[in-house]
Formats: C-alpha cells, structure tokens, sequence
C-alpha cells in the first residue's frame, strides 16, 4: 500500500484522554487548528515549542520558545540572505523558573518570555498575529521587532497528531504563506516587510517524545507569481505510524499528501543539494540547492540536540489534489536535520 488511509478530524479534539495518555479519537489530520493538546503527567517527557520563521526581502527572522519539562528556551536569529551576516541569540531557563512562560495548548493562544535579556509578547486577535520581541543585547545591539501576521480566514493549515503509541505522541500544527507586515530593527539598521512578498510560517508542537528522535523537515512560503504557495515535508519521525506531516499549499488551499517521503542528502556535507521523493510515486520530485547551514548543538549531558537547518531554493514539481502539476523554480526555503536526546 503506498498511501496511508489518514482520518480527517472536522470537530474540536482533545489530545490526551484523563490519564494523560493518548486520546484515539485525536489521531488524523485537520485544516484547522481543532486539536487542543491538554498535555499533562508524563514529566521530563513533555515536549512543548511554538517555532516562527519570517521570510523578509532582505532577511530572514526567526523566534522560536520551547519548554521541556526541565528548561524553558528561547531562540532568536536573523539571517541577511545578501551578506550571510547570521546572529542567533539563545536563552535557557532552567525549569522555567522565573520566566513567567505558561505554554498555551490551542495554537493561537498568546505567549509570553520574558527575562533581564530578552522581551517576547505573541498575541493573536481578529486573524492576525502580533509579534513582538526586544532584546538590549543581540549581536552587541539592540533589537526591536515588531510583525503583523496576517491568517487569511479561509486558509487551510496542517494540524497532524503522530501517534508512535499511547504513551508517545505528537501534536504538530504547520501554517504557512501567511502575509507580514512590519519592521525588524538590528541597530541602527531597519527591515521593512510587505505583505505581498513576506510571509511567516508556524510550526507549533506539543507532544510527548521518546528518549531519542531524529527528523527531517522541509518547508517554504513564498508567493510565485500569482500564487501564495507552501511546502511542508517530514521524514524518519513519522515512519511507520500510518500519519505523515506532508502538505502543498496554494493560495491557502492544501493537498494533503498521505504518503511518506524520502530525504536523500550528504551527511558528510550538509551543502550539498538535498533530494524530496515521495516513496512509491511520483508525486512528489523536489531539488534544495542551500547556500547557508545554520549549525546549533546542545550537550548537556542527558540532553543533546543537533540541528543543521540550510536555507536556499527548492526546485521541482508536486502532483495537487487537482491532477495538475505544481512546477517549482529556485524557490526560497529551509530544510533540516533534527537529531535529539532529550
């Protein structure tokens, strides 16, 4: 059988029965985010991280909170594509304590960290979401962020929960090609964002892991031409659990692709050009040619996590739910490996 019989969810799901455990009703895959993940129980095996990456003209901005039961993390980084400047500030707060964070477990609750280094406030009100982060001390300036994201009310995200067991779960929500607007500032130098050529893409996961994971994931939002198109792909984490994180967007409208797919890439050499298949077909044939590696490791002893995120272009084609043909060319985007004792 080459595709998974993947169950639409269409109504308000709760993640987790009373126990803590897995609700079955939960596994499958909405267009909207109706999973409410009410993680509890489970210490030390919680995983909770809402991730943002703006795709600007001239740079991309990312912020990323996590918490894992024993440390809340902030990420912050920002890349200018022209000159490859690239700065990431990271903040870790052992338990959490102090940093006034509560995880929210709908996926447009508002979020807030904030310490002596770092002010970061999402609020998300009449279909838009307000970013904003300061910080006194990145890259020796100061930085001051402020972004509209916009959810166009009849767009379709991807919202998967990944069942490996009762006891092991995931809850994984993608949104894309959301338009933004607003400014970036990095000293004394200011980046402006547009709606047409800007966009933000989610990736808001609660979920209970197992001791050691290993991911791929590919993703881009862009508009080409007269399109607002999105990509997403996952690979190794969901093998063997019957549900897929893989997804085509165009304009807000996805084709859910209920097969998995291959990630084909250079261990040795993270620069070289990466390769998507679909594993029996010929849906999906995509080409990522990067030009930057962003490299961030922790080694904490019982937590260790490499990550090798590229940014650069996909180019190819996926077959939509249409029959037509989604031609890809030099396409702006990011693809990783994950691998993570945690």
């Amino acid at each position: 059988m080459t595709q998974h019989a993947e169950r639409e969810i269409v109504n308000l799901t709760r993640l987790c029965d009373n126990k803590g455990n897995l609700n079955p009703e939960a596994i499958g895959y909405a267009r909207k985010p109706i999973i409410d993940s009410n993680l509890s129980g489970h210490f030390l095996r919680k995983k909770k991280w809402n991730y943002w990456c703006v795709f600007g003209e001239e740079i991309l901005f990312s912020v990323t909170v996590c918490h894992f039961d024993y440390a809340a993390v902030c990420f912050i980084y920002f890349l200018e594509y022209e000159t490859q400047r690239f700065f990431e500030k990271s903040v870790t707060i052992p338990l959490g304590i102090g940093s006034k964070l509560k995880m929210p477990t709908r996926v447009l609750e508002p979020l807030r960290f904030s310490n002596n280094e770092v002010n970061l406030h999402i609020t998300h009100l009449q279909n838009q979401t307000f970013l904003n982060v300061t910080s006194s001390n990145f890259d020796n300036e100061e930085l001051h962020a402020e972004l509209m994201i916009h959810h166009p009310q009849d767009d379709e995200s991807l919202n998967v929960v990944v069942p490996w067991n009762r006891q092991t779960f995931q809850f994984t929500a993608k949104h894309h090609t959301l338009p933004t607007t607003g400014m970036v500032k990095i000293g004394n130098r200011t980046f402006h964002f547009s709606a047409e050529d800007c966009f933000a893409v989610l990736d808001f996961g609660r979920g209970i892991w197992p001791r050691e994971a290993l991911w791929n994931w590919g993703m881009a939002s862009q508009q080409i031409r007269d399109k607002r198109i999105g990509l997403n792909f996952g690979g190794h984490w969901t093998d063997g659990t019957g549900m897929t994180e893989n997804a085509v967007f165009v304009n807000g409208k996805m084709t859910k692709i209920h097969e998995d797919v291959i990630f084909s890439y250079d261990r040795s050499n993270f620069m070289k050009p990466w390769y998507i298949t679909t594993k029996f077909s010929d849906q999906v044939m995509l080409t990522f040619h990067p030009f930057f590696e962003r490299v961030a490791q922790t080694n904490a002893k019982l937590v260790k996590s490499e990550v090798h995120q590229m940014v650069g272009y996909y180019g190819g084609q996926v077959k939509l739910d249409d029959g037509s043909t989604l031609t890809i060319h030099q396409m702006l985007g990011c693809i990783e490996e994950h691998v993570a004792k945690w």
